[in-house]
């Protein structure tokens, strides 16, 4: 019962708090971008803190000596809401490939618009990779980490779709490594649930995969594979 309470209180907050952050956001228009970035990161903190307090549920990091020192693009598992917040704890500032439609969202998507994302349409094919081509190498001469759903929507524990190849492409079109990431949050905060389980979600960043001289192909198999591997290692003992 605790948890559940705990579960839904959190979930109240998230959603009073996304309007509340993204009536600030919008307000923080005429200022830099350092200054826009610092309220997203604050309001992500508080999210963290709450999820922590309430619903017991934390996380911890194991690789951070493999993030490059320049920015590059990052490969994440996508498999809850969870790490679309704990990335931007993890990772420098940074910007994100992720579908347009989150764009036309009242206050949330008027607000997302500020931080550069690389908003596609799915269904774009080659014109969607072309987008992320074009953009992503923008992003990354201005010095933001790109961050990228290779599946490109979350995929519940124990499943996998195919890798897109977008990530891979661009990090070999400006010389740069992909960094590889997986962790285990879908077996705590699961696609489409409310229920918020207590526990320690693991993080796990790899070592930067070079793309130069390889077939972008390749990169992406290799990525695939770390990363579906890493996740069978960090099921829990006890969902």
């Amino acid at each position: 019962m605790r948890q559940w309470l705990g579960s839904i209180v959190f979930t109240v907050y998230l959603f009073l708090s996304v309007v509340v952050y993204g009536f600030v956001v919008l307000m923080c228009a005429p200022f830099s971008y350092e200054v826009i970035y610092r309220v997203m990161i604050a309001w992500v903190n508080s999210v963290m803190l709450v999820l922590r307090t309430l619903c017991r549920l934390d996380y911890t990091v194991e690789g951070l000596e493999n993030l490059p020192s320049s920015n590059t693009v990052v490969l994440v598992k996508h498999s809850s809401a969870w790490e679309t917040l704990a990335q931007l704890q993890i990772f420098p500032r940074q910007t994100w490939v992720l579908k347009r439609e989150l764009l036309w969202i009242p206050v949330f998507g008027w607000a997302l618009r500020m931080f550069r994302p690389i908003a596609i349409d799915r269904k774009g094919g080659g014109a969607a990779v072309q987008q992320v081509l074009e953009q992503g190498r923008r992003r990354l001469e201005e010095g933001f980490w790109v961050v990228i759903f290779p599946e490109g929507t979350r995929v519940p524990v124990g499943q996998n779709r195919r890798y897109g190849l977008s990530g891979a492409l661009l990090a070999a079109a400006t010389g740069r490594p992909v960094v590889p990431v997986v962790h285990n949050a879908g077996y705590y905060w699961p696609r489409h649930g409310l229920l918020k389980r207590a526990g320690t979600i693991r993080v796990v960043i790899g070592e930067p995969i070079p793309t130069a001289g390889v077939e972008p192909r390749q990169v992406n198999e290799q990525v695939q594979r770390w990363i579906e591997t890493q996740l069978e290692r960090l099921k829990p003992q006890v969902r």
